[in-house]
């Protein structure tokens, strides 16, 4: 597989002649996909791509689970579902030369992955992509890996902090909000995260909406910096940071658009939800997939000279919120509440819109009570125009400290017990 690497190109219409390269079997594979056959519009060209109906996570859920497949199954490496955060899951499936490109674009990091690294992957392994591909990356760059997991109880967040410290771990793969978890776990063991962690360079985060704010607040705790991917489980990593800190669109390795809902219309840039035609999927090729995410695109020049695309990406479209009528993003929120002076120590918070108000609730120490209620009320206010209610609660309150102080309580099946052991748990592993 003759992949684009970056540099292949200097300016954007060379990346556009990338694109329009690749897209020719890109466009062969799609008529192989009984999905795209059985919906007779496979283009042959760029020109007639945007004449092609979207396609979308319903498309996909209907599908299930082979109706996108473009190759035998015994060419099958993986097969993945997503989350299914937004509604049910959606199949996804990769070829050994589908993971060749999966795993370079995903060690496109300006921090880098290498021998000597020990590689934390704290996101799930189960159908999902993500810690598969962080696993099969870091390999591949000879780090060694640890595999953590997430939402498992055999690796609760007192045994996440034990191993971050005891093993060096030098890189993480999270998402952004178990970054806070494991500080605030670590303070609870008596550790200082800027302090007792001195192996770790990086911690690598996705999965998420991640404002400047919250961003640097997760390097100030850690004094490690953070560095942001953004994909999906049907596509892999669909963007990364550069050298000086822009997110940028894989644009070498997939064609991506901005469909704006109120208009019917795509563009190239602007904001809208983004669509992504893979340009590398040799078992389930993708033409204009909707991804559903709210994002702002833009073309520009960067200081790191890679001539691709910036994208923000403001969060999934399903998960519309409005107060007074006003628009609310979690990542405008966020922005706010952790522009509050770094000493409140506020790291958790949620909120609630309400027709007519927004109800906030940050965990905020005693003495910090009063000062961050009055900022937070104030910048809620000054941002979208309208009321909010900022109630305080104290620390424990939204992260109970049990839960960040637990240890495994995990079991293999067993049918013999003393009498002195509750045999309720018999056959059951947890």
């Amino acid at each position: 597989m003759n992949l684009p690497r970056i540099g292949d190109w200097h300016g954007y219409d060379e990346l556009r002649r990338i694109q329009d390269t690749h897209l020719v079997e890109t466009l062969r594979a799609a008529a192989r996909s009984p999905f795209y056959r059985a919906r007779g519009d496979v283009p042959t060209n760029r020109a007639e791509l945007g004449d092609v109906a979207l396609t979308t996570k319903r498309d996909l859920r209907e599908a299930y689970p082979f109706g996108l497949l473009a190759v035998d199954r015994a060419e099958l490496a993986t097969y993945h579902e997503s989350s299914g955060s937004s509604g049910a899951p959606t199949s996804a499936y990769y070829t050994e030369g589908d993971w060749l490109d999966l795993t370079e674009r995903f060690v496109r990091k300006p921090v880098g992955i290498h021998p000597s690294d020990m590689f934390l992957v704290r996101t799930p392994y189960s159908l999902m992509l993500t810690a598969h591909l962080a696993h099969a990356a870091a390999r591949m760059c000879g780090a060694t890996v640890v595999p953590a997991d997430n939402r498992s109880l055999a690796m609760p967040y007192s045994r996440v902090v034990r191993v971050l410290r005891d093993l060096d771990v030098t890189l993480t793969w999270s998402l952004p909000t178990d970054a806070l978890l494991w500080a605030a776990a670590a303070a609870l063991a008596g550790h200082r995260t800027d302090r007792d962690f001195p192996a770790l360079r990086a911690l690598i985060v996705a999965g998420e909406p991640l404002s400047a704010a919250r961003r640097d607040r997760i390097a100030a705790l850690w004094g490690a910096p953070v560095v942001e991917d953004y994909g999906a489980t049907e596509t892999g990593s669909l963007a990364g940071v550069c050298p000086h800190g822009s997110l940028h669109l894989w644009a070498d390795r997939a064609i991506f658009e901005v469909y704006d809902q109120a208009t019917g219309r795509t563009a190239p840039d602007g904001r809208g939800q983004l669509v992504v035609t893979p340009l590398f999927r040799e078992a389930m090729p993708l033409l204009r997939y909707n991804i559903e995410d709210e994002v702002e695109v833009a073309y520009g020049t960067c200081a790191c000279g890679w001539w691709l695309p910036t994208v923000r990406v403001l969060g999934r479209t399903a998960f519309d919120c409005r107060t007074a009528g006003v628009p609310l993003t979690q990542i405008g929120l966020e922005e706010l509440v952790f522009g509050l002076p770094a000493e409140y120590g506020v790291l958790f918070w949620r909120a609630r819109a309400g027709s007519t108000r927004l109800r906030v609730e940050i965990e905020v120490a005693d003495r910090h009570r009063a000062p961050a209620v009055a900022a937070l009320v104030a910048a809620i206010g000054r941002t979208y125009g309208i009321d909010a209610e900022v109630v305080p609660v104290p620390p424990g309150g939204l992260v109970p400290a049990p839960l960040l102080t637990a240890t495994a309580d995990v079991m293999k099946p067993r049918g013999l017990f003393r009498e002195d052991e509750d045999w309720a748990k018999a056959l059951r592993y947890y």
